[in-house]
This record gives structure tokens, sequence and C-alpha cells, in this order.
């Protein structure tokens, strides 16, 4: 149930005119968080700990070989989320360096 539940937030997120999930942003981006949506409360608390936050700004870093997990430059210091818990943090892209 709470996967369907989280599908349905996610697509009535996008179908707001929002841009994309932290998780399809490409190395180099520059992403301003708008929304952290996650159902289990000790990771939303661990991630709005670690600096993501709405308002935020993520530097978007490497991606490990195989894809998974990806760095993430946030206030000041760079974490490595795996996209399971980068699908759950919303915003829009708003650079690209390189």
């Amino acid at each position: 149930m709470s996967l369907v539940k989280n599908i349905n937030r996610r697509e009535t997120f996008m179908a707001q005119g929002k841009r994309c999930r932290l998780s399809d942003t490409k190395p180099g981006d520059r992403f301003r968080i708008e929304k952290v949506d996650v159902p289990d409360p000790v990771l939303k608390r661990r991630l709005l700990d670690l600096g993501f936050v709405p308002g935020g700004e993520v530097k978007v870093g490497q991606r490990s070989p195989l894809g998974d997990p990806t760095a993430y430059r946030v206030c000041g210091t760079t974490i490595a989320l795996r996209k399971e818990e980068s699908d759950y943090i919303y915003g829009e892209t708003i650079d690209h360096d390189g």
C-alpha cells in the first residue's frame, strides 16, 4: 500500500508542473529543492539533517561506475545518496556546469 501511495504522490507532484526528482539530474547540474516527500519518518529526518531541505541548493557530483550511488554537494559537504533515497527529493534544475 505504501508503494502505491508513494507513486501517486510522485505523479501528482510531477503533474503540478514541477520539474523533476533529484535522481533525474545529471552530474554538473545545480538543483533547487522544492519538496522532500519521504514516507519513512526516520529517512526524512536524516535527509533534512544532512541539508536536503526545501529551498536548498544541491550540486550534482559524480555517479559511481555502476550508476548508484551519486555524490551530491549540499551545505558545503559531499554526500552520497542511493537512487531510492534521491527519488524522494523534488525540485528543479537551475543550472548546469560544464
